[in-house]
């Protein structure tokens, strides 16, 4: 039988409005009632009172020593005293509002009681009778006001003792063996129904496993359909001409570089649809590595194109290329929104006769205007810039084309192997020899004078400054600095020598454009900002780094900001002023100061905020999990997701008649993992 299929109706008193309340909590059959675990558990093991913590939830065993008395106070309140003999003490037991529990107390009988310790008055708040044998743990569920505790309590009790034999075990019986795992049966009983501690530790840790692999195979699915309905090109380039390539740039790659090259250039020779994520810290050198893959895309005889989100953007990826490329008398284009209609149509009609090899873009690139002769290879530069219809636009430009997809935000191991799982990795985790390190220091807002006499002597020698604001002008609502106060600041202080810029999200994108512009060839000198400075922008001259109410940020978007200085050759900093009001924001400030790694600051921003902060709730790309906490049990989410991989590439194993069950199961539940991005 197929609990899922299993209508909640056929258990005793659920009739329309229990349907309704049950679903309100995402319980739509049998299978989900049944996978509805706690939360958390109340230990019904007895203390003595010499254990008893003052506030703590404890139970407590003893003899009944008088006669339950029910008093009435307020409007239809009840108040039920009694008297309890526990280690030879006399302990007042109060119930609000239970008068019914009268009943349960008979002089000189044994009693056990749930309830809050009151350690200066030695008495109890009780919550619950419990059966005097009973020394398991009690289930505490997430429930609404829709539904009690305990009516949803008894629904899963009866669901159980119902259906328990009909079961399924989605994990195969290899996975359960290699890993010591509870059957679906059992780890449904020791998680709801655990008789000690230690049960129902066994239960959860099988049920983390089972949770983190059915996600993983869902995802194993998606991208096994899509290399089966999607066959890539199989890309046939010229590796002498690759490595003179190599071999003439001048400067050496980094192992990290040589390694992820490697990994992209075996996809694109392989039938293997290749949908790679690149992801390396700021300055590790992506760029050089998408222009090595898409010179060999062309020695193969494709064109390539690489998407980048704005303007200035696309302008500093097509210099670069350009300027690499030339000498081989590979002819690249850039295609942005800004063009004129003959400058477009010129463009446009050579990419289509085949005679410009490499395309640079922004959202151009996906005009109906804009056909390609033969794309085989896509960069799509800070991907998650790019909403999922312009990424498959750009797809479908070309016929299968393999995808390259870059990010210089570091994502932690959680976040790649839950929101990315469908993708192949590859990560640029070494920055080049001899890049400088961004000397970081934090200061208290009352030691500003000594950051300003810093940025006029970085000045007189020649850099420019970047500044930045949380807040475009001054609220009565936030204690924080805003850039047009902060503007006006700078322009008194350094304006009659040197010129200061304004930059924030209200501008128009061509005014913002032109300011990003103007700092980039030297124009000002010192930028105010809020935090809409281009991720990636290249301004080697800029090294500098200050940023108001440093507290206001996470860790990964502070170290993105700190990032757009050191780009040149000159020792770069990065002042961050912050006062931060609890240990939090403290240790934030010291992990900043500390290391330069953004992957390492990505994995502590991911602790100490959560992904919902991290990302934002809605678009954090972290599904919400039962039972595992893919942060805490990284371990546990990294071993499913190799187990995953390692089923769906292969293919006999797969199609065995252990995986049987697994598979229907991925059928009918992950359909909706098709649409997630």
């Amino acid at each position: 039988m197929d609990l899922r299929k299993e209508s909640l109706s056929q258990l005793p008193g659920v009739g329309p409005k229990k349907l309704e309340a049950l679903q309100s909590l995402g319980i739509n059959n049998v299978y989900d009632l049944l996978f509805y675990f706690p939360f958390r558990y109340e230990d019904m093991q007895a203390k003595s009172l010499d254990e008893a913590v003052d506030q703590e939830k404890i139970l407590l065993k003893g003899i009944v020593a008088s006669e339950p008395v029910v008093s009435r106070f307020g409007y239809k309140k009840t108040r039920l005293n009694v008297r309890i003999m526990i280690d030879n003490e006399s302990v007042m037991i109060t119930f609000f509002n239970q008068p019914w529990l009268k009943d349960k107390f008979e002089t000189g009988t044994d009693v056990a009681v749930y309830g809050k310790w009151n350690e200066n008055r030695r008495s109890m708040m009780g919550i619950k009778v419990i059966d005097v044998h009973d020394n398991s743990v009690d289930s505490v569920y997430s429930v609404n006001k829709n539904i009690h505790q305990k009516t949803l309590i008894n629904l899963i009790k009866a669901a159980f003792e119902k259906y328990h034999d009909q079961i399924d075990t989605i994990v195969p019986a290899y996975l359960r063996t290699k890993y010591k795992l509870l059957d679906d049966e059992q780890v449904v009983a020791g998680i709801h129904f655990p008789k000690d501690e230690e049960q129902s530790d066994e239960a959860r840790r099988s049920a983390k496993f089972r949770e983190f692999f059915l996600f993983q195979c869902g995802l194993q699915s998606i991208k096994h359909q899509d290399e089966s309905e999607n066959v890539g090109i199989a890309e046939e380039y010229d590796q002498e001409f690759v490595d003179k390539f190599v071999q003439s740039l001048p400067f050496t790659l980094t192992a990290a570089q040589t390694r992820v090259i490697k990994e992209i250039l075996s996809d694109m020779k392989s039938t293997h649809h290749m949908n790679r994520l690149l992801q390396g810290d700021v300055g590790s050198g992506k760029t050089i590595v998408s222009v090595i893959a898409m010179l060999a895309a062309v020695t193969a005889g494709y064109q390539a194109a690489i998407m980048a989100p704005t303007e200035i953007l696309a302008q500093q990826h097509f210099d670069k290329i350009s300027r690499l490329l030339a000498p081989l008398h590979i002819r690249t284009a850039l295609l942005t929104g800004s063009l004129t209609k003959k400058e477009h149509d010129f463009i446009a009609d050579d990419i289509k006769n085949g005679k410009t090899n490499i395309v640079v873009g922004t959202h151009a690139l996906i005009q109906d205007s804009v056909n390609f002769k033969d794309l085989g290879f896509i960069v799509i530069d800070e991907q998650h810039r790019f909403g999922v219809n312009q990424r498959k636009a750009l797809r479908q430009k070309g016929t299968n084309p393999d995808v390259l997809a870059m990010t210089a935000t570091p994502i932690p191991r959680t976040l790649a192997i839950t929101t990315y799982g469908d993708m192949d990795v590859s990560r640029i985790d070494e920055l080049p020899a001899g890049r400088k390190k961004i000397e970081t220091y934090w200061i208290r807002s009352q030691k500003v004078e000594q950051m300003y006499q810093f940025v006029a002597k970085e000045l007189a020698a020649g850099s420019q400054v970047y500044v930045v604001t949380p807040l475009i002008s001054e609220s009565e609502t936030m204690d924080l600095k805003n850039a047009e106060l902060i503007y006006d600041k700078f322009t008194e202080l350094f304006g009659k020598k040197y010129q200061i810029g304004l930059l924030h999200g209200q501008m128009p994108n061509d005014q913002k454009e032109d300011v990003m512009k103007q700092f980039s060839d030297k124009k000002i000198d010192v930028l105010v900002s809020t935090t809409v400075i281009e991720v990636g922008v290249d301004v080697p001259n800029a090294s500098v780094m200050v940023i108001y109410d440093a507290n206001r940020f996470g860790l990964s978007q502070l170290h993105q900001l700190r990032g757009r200085v050191g780009r040149g050759d000159k020792q770069s900093y990065c002042i961050l002023i912050s006062d931060p009001k609890n240990e939090s924001a403290v240790e934030r400030m010291k992990i900043l100061t500390s290391t330069n790694d953004g992957f390492v600051l990505a994995e502590e921003d991911l602790k100490m905020r959560g992904a919902g902060d991290l990302l934002g709730n809605r678009q954090s790309g972290l599904p919400e999990f039962k039972v595992g906490n893919p942060i805490n049990d990284i371990n546990v989410l990294e071993v499913a997701q190799e187990e995953a991989s390692r089923l769906f590439n292969d293919e006999k194993l797969l199609n065995s008649p252990e995986t049987k069950a697994l598979k229907s199961f991925i059928n009918d539940e992950y359909d909706q993992l098709n649409n997630f991005d």
